[in-house]
């Protein structure tokens, strides 16, 4: 069952400030596949709800095990501090790209090569891993439904009450 209250505000301005994002799913038989994810974004149509950038070629194997069942886990991370998040969902699928997702795209690079800066990754390395041609830009949204604090810590892994602040 589906809460649209994990998604708080000070939750969903995290998770959409440009973090690391990585999306994994699971097919049926439990084989589990992951991507990198490429920004994050309110969906304007639904409150709790959140739409997810990757790129589809490298994207596929998680498409089609969210096509399979809609269970999704992805994990946000601050690079600088480390802080992190993981939320869960149980109905992710991929839906048509607007304009306001590709626009996104390029601040979400541009903000990720001054974080990664910060830890000494060089910048073109940094936007070759994040580079993605418009028309592979594909979109997941789903609604998190669970959240957990990932922040490496004796209390890594540990699910976070609705409301409570993030690690």
């Amino acid at each position: 069952m589906t809460s649209p209250t994990v998604l708080t505000p000070a939750l969903a301005d995290f998770v959409t400030s440009h973090l690391s994002i990585h999306l994994a799913a699971s097919d049926d038989r439990g084989f589990a596949t992951l991507v990198r994810g490429l920004g994050c974004r309110r969906d304007p149509t639904a409150a709790g709800r959140l739409r997810m950038l990757v790129a589809a070629p490298q994207a596929e194997p998680v498409l089609r095990a969210l096509a399979t069942n809609g269970r999704i886990a992805v994990v946000f991370s601050e690079p600088e501090s480390h802080r992190t998040v993981q939320l869960k969902g149980h109905d992710a699928h991929r839906v048509e790209r607007d304009p306001d997702d590709t626009a996104l795209l390029a601040p979400y690079i541009d903000t990720m090569v001054n974080r990664l800066a910060t830890v000494g990754t060089p910048e073109a390395f940094v936007r070759a891993l994040l580079h993605c041609p418009t028309e592979a830009l594909c979109i997941v949204r789903f609604t998190p439904d669970e959240v957990f604090g990932q922040t490496p810590g004796p209390q890594a892994g540990q699910r976070l009450a609705t409301g409570c602040a993030l690690p």
